[in-house]
């Protein structure tokens, strides 16, 4: 958050100069300077604009530093009162992914069964994980949450399975490391 203040203040900043530069060389080769408004509201659009770019290229540019292993099952888009424009085209605030490199077959005797972690990614938050089982066999997740526990044997308890679409991304990116 820090690091955008700092890059939007030094975009204005730039833009600013740049409109000083060329209002001081049209006063020196015209003789007429640029408009006294001109400076805040270059460096006022300058603002408003990064901001804006800034809040629609963060999704693709944190996609872009994840490893090819991480599958995105969810994009939310969302649209808002105070940002008119996002009426017209929704912005990403977050997304659920998992790493199909980072699956584990905790039962021995139940090699169907693989656990990972869902990634919940959002913008200006932390990240959250969800341990989480599927059952590539029965194309099921359960998330392991609030106590719920898978034992030893296999056995799932304090969750239900939740039944998924062949096509679930999850699925597929879980049960085809095998």
């Amino acid at each position: 958050m820090l690091n955008d203040f700092i890059s939007t203040i030094a975009a204005a900043l730039f833009v600013g100069l740049i409109v000083f530069l060329l209002s001081h060389m049209s006063k020196k080769y015209r003789g007429v300077a640029l408009p006294k408004w001109m400076m805040p509201t270059a460096a006022g659009m300058t603002i408003i604009v990064y901001s804006i770019w800034i809040e629609y290229t963060w999704y693709p540019h944190m996609r872009a530093e994840m490893p090819k292993s991480v599958v995105v099952l969810q994009a939310v888009d969302e649209s808002v009162p105070w940002r008119p424009w996002t009426y017209l085209m929704p912005m990403v605030v977050r997304f659920m992914a998992v790493d199909s490199d980072k699956v584990i077959h905790p039962v021995a005797s139940a090699p169907q069964l693989a656990e990972t972690d869902l990634l919940l990614i959002g913008r200006w938050r932390p990240v959250q994980t969800v341990p989480t089982v599927y059952d590539c066999k029965t194309g099921s997740r359960a998330d392991l949450i609030g106590g719920a526990t898978l034992s030893p044997d296999g056995t799932l308890s304090g969750a239900q399975w939740m039944k998924l679409p062949e096509q679930d991304p999850g699925l597929k990116a879980v049960c085809s490391k095998g």
